[in-house]
């Protein structure tokens, strides 16, 4: 989609085994707002407005403008770095996409792959040719967890096995008839249930289907869960609550299209990488 401060459907991303385009519809900068609400109520900045929109044309041209991102995501905090560039951090990518289409920001960093979802629902932006950074998705779980070893286990089977390839048919690859993965008839679960803290606005990664939560995270999970013989549990929360999730027990791993970060390597585990994730930029036309 996605560094974490202290953790719907097109699909049209190319992934490989290996290599999975990441990408939507979610510590402040100096001059960074708070997270808006769903309403799109963010402060507008002087530089971008609906009577004078920017229009940007390489990552280069995000110098001194008003960038918006999710807030605890690693474009949140590659968005500091930005030279001159005012930083509007939001709960939701929903949120950062409307203001943007308001003028309220010039620009929104956000995963590939959802970015393209917003992209078609949306046809007065588009997103840069020119790749913002690449990263690597893995499962984030507490530090020192058992289960790190078991969920490598499960994801080495999966890929092997072909589960992986069938997901990302399903929801990235656009295969007709694609069924992604399917449990098992039979399937028991005797080591009780396992808790996935996600933030279920994140197409095609997670998003729901009526209140259902679908998408790779969830059905990768539920591969593994059905692996090691535990039955899923997923919670939705904000995405800047998931490794706070994860430390105090509330969840017991989080899958949110989370990239491998030094920062957040400190609070938790990741397991080995499912995805490589490409951070990109949307503008308006």
């Amino acid at each position: 989609m996605k560094k974490l401060i202290s953790v719907a459907l097109a699909g049209v991303m190319a992934l490989s085994l290996a290599a999975c385009g990441s990408t939507p519809a979610s510590e402040p900068a100096s001059g960074s707002t708070a997270a808006s609400a769903a309403s799109g109520s963010s402060t507008a900045s002087a530089s971008a407005s609906t009577e004078s929109k920017q229009y940007i044309f390489s990552v280069d041209e995000l110098t001194g403008k008003t960038v918006g991102v999710q807030l605890g995501t690693t474009g949140d905090i590659s968005a500091q770095d930005i030279e001159g560039a005012t930083v509007e951090q939001f709960n939701k990518f929903n949120d950062a996409v409307l203001a943007l289409k308001q003028g309220k920001v010039d620009a929104v960093i956000i995963d590939n792959e959802p970015g393209k979802v917003f992209v078609e629902q949306n046809p007065d932006i588009t997103m840069l040719d020119e790749d913002f950074a690449v990263e690597d998705y893995a499962i984030a779980l507490n530090k020192g967890s058992e289960l790190t070893a078991q969920f490598n286990e499960a994801i080495a089977a999966i890929k092997e096995n072909g589960t992986l390839d069938a997901i990302l048919d399903k929801y990235i690859n656009g295969v007709e008839g694609a069924e992604g993965y399917v449990t098992p008839e039979g399937t028991e679960y005797p080591n009780g249930t396992l808790t996935m803290a996600t933030n279920a606005y994140f197409p095609p990664y997670e998003y729901y289907e009526g209140d259902e939560i679908v998408g790779i995270d969830a059905e990768f999970a539920k591969a593994i869960c059905d692996y090691l013989g535990y039955e899923l549990v997923i919670e939705d929360m904000e995405f800047a609550s998931i490794i706070p999730a994860i430390n105090s027990g509330k969840a017991d791993f989080g899958a949110a299209g989370m990239t491998v970060t030094e920062e957040r390597l400190v609070n938790v585990d990741f397991t080995d990488s499912y995805c490589t994730g490409i951070q990109s930029v949307l503008v308006l036309k």
